[in-house]
């Protein structure tokens, strides 16, 4: 597995090294990491007045800076990152570069939420949501997960999008640790119409008292029941959460209460808005909690 970490010498970029310094061994060997920092370019009046070899020397000693307890943390873990230095606008170097080298999984600190703003992450991170299909962990506190086997739950309505985000989980699974907890959450919204239930993926009228409630628990069924499977071939477990409500808060206070570590989510592609990159059910969780957000992309 191939990880980026974006350092920029905040306590948030520190708690995302903080994270990949506590995974156990994956597949019996560590994960190849990458460190990258980057320096913003001089205003371009700046940088005609002062010398391009001190302008060089200024940046490499800045991302020298940053770098290196970075460095240290992940060595001290047993860990062998390669570090590197660019100059540019972070937000997009940082999707370049994933997308370039083969990256598995970004793993970033970010600030918390500020949803009336549209910067629920931050705008580096928000920059390289909207830039790559890479899968992207954010992390939202200064405070890391550390214990060695994860809590990990997953979003799921029954999308393509959530499709990709266990099929994700699954591929990646030791990355959680040894002996992950997976809880499986699905919500059903509060508006859904009684006297309908899911059968063949459409909806069709339903007899009887418990009409709504039979509808519900049928739906459930349908999104969850496939990949419990999927799971259980696997010889994993999983716990299941069925609420009901709005789902962007369902989730996040589901997270919440159950003391995830991670929550995964699947996303569509890109797009320059939060609400349209994330789509309206992330943007709420993202902007509801502080659990840390594995963000799986739609594929190209």
């Amino acid at each position: 597995m191939k990880i980026l970490i974006p350092v920029d010498g905040s306590r948030f970029s520190d708690a995302a090294v903080a994270f990949i310094a506590a995974r156990p061994p994956i597949n019996g060997g560590h994960p190849k990491i990458d460190l990258l920092n980057v320096q913003l370019p001089l205003p371009p009046r700046a940088g005609r007045a002062v010398d391009a070899d001190f302008v060089h020397a200024w940046n490499e000693a800045e991302s020298r800076k940053a770098l290196k307890p970075a460095i240290a943390a992940l060595q001290q873990a047993a860990l062998e990152p390669a570090w590197f230095y660019r100059v540019g606008h972070p937000g997009l170097v940082i999707a370049e570069w994933a997308e370039k080298h083969g990256t598995d999984l970004i793993v970033m600190g970010s600030h918390g939420r500020t949803a009336l703003k549209n910067l629920i992450f931050g705008s580096v991170t928000q920059t390289v949501l909207a830039s790559t299909y890479v899968p992207v962990l954010v992390l939202r506190t200064p405070r890391a997960p550390k214990r060695a086997s994860l809590r990990v739950s997953i979003a799921l309505d029954g999308s393509a999008y959530c499709t990709n985000a266990v099929n994700y989980v699954l591929e990646h699974r030791a990355l959680f640790g040894p002996r992950p907890v997976f809880m499986l959450i699905h919500v059903a919204e509060s508006r859904t119409a009684a006297g309908v239930a899911a059968r063949g993926g459409e909806l069709v009228a339903l007899p009887g008292a418990n009409n709504l409630a039979r509808a519900r628990r049928a739906a459930f069924e349908r999104v969850v029941a496939p990949v419990r499977r999927r799971f259980a071939d696997e010889g994993l477990k999983t716990l299941e959460e069925f609420v009901i409500g709005q789902p962007g808060n369902e989730i996040a206070k589901a997270a919440a209460d159950a003391r995830t570590d991670i929550l995964v989510m699947g996303s569509h592609g890109r797009g320059a808005l939060t609400s349209a990159l994330l789509g309206s059910v992330a943007w709420r969780v993202a902007a509801t909690c502080t659990t840390p957000l594995l963000l799986v992309r739609a594929t190209r």
